[in-house]
């Protein structure tokens, strides 16, 4: 199931941020990854795999603290669900964010999208930059700038207008 892959470092995150250690985190997604393989057949394709994994790595974190807590004090129920409620919120103003991020992107002019691109999703350098686009180092870093701060004002009017 290529979701699980795909959304390992969200599932990470979420789980982390409930428990806040590393490596209890990477043992909960690992035991949510084995429930989620398990379960791949009970996944509606039509429906959000995100919420699904997310409330399933809940139930693994809850079982984790659950089992710490037979040995010593560690959160309780209520605290875990309101730090799940939080983590959730997160993820839906960050899957916002991207996809006012790719709107925005899709209206640039194609060579400026394309510049864009280049730097920040290829990680080429300043200068990697300027050669491709045949133009001079610092030309190309005041129009990144610029371009950056036209792409920070899409976005934030787009998330003003869905709130």
């Amino acid at each position: 199931m290529q979701f699980i892959a795909e959304h390992q470092n969200r599932i990470y995150g979420y789980v982390y941020s409930m428990l806040g250690d590393h490596t209890s985190a990477s043992d909960v997604v690992q035991e949510t990854n084995l429930v989620l393989w398990r379960k791949k057949d009970q996944f509606d394709p039509s429906a959000a795999f995100l919420p699904w994994a997310f409330g399933i790595a809940r139930m693994q974190v809850l079982a984790h603290v659950r089992d710490l807590g037979r040995s010593r004090c560690v959160l309780d129920q209520e605290l875990v669900e309101m730090m799940s409620a939080e983590a959730e919120a997160q993820s839906r103003q960050m899957d916002s964010l991207q996809a006012a991020m790719r709107r925005c992107l899709s209206e640039m002019p194609p060579k400026h999208r394309d510049m864009i691109q280049t730097r920040y999703f290829k990680s080429a350098s300043i200068k990697q930059v300027a050669e491709v686009f045949d133009r001079g180092v610092s030309d190309v870093k005041v129009t990144l700038l610029r371009l950056r701060q036209k792409l920070r004002d899409c976005v934030v009017r787009r998330m003003e207008g869905e709130a």
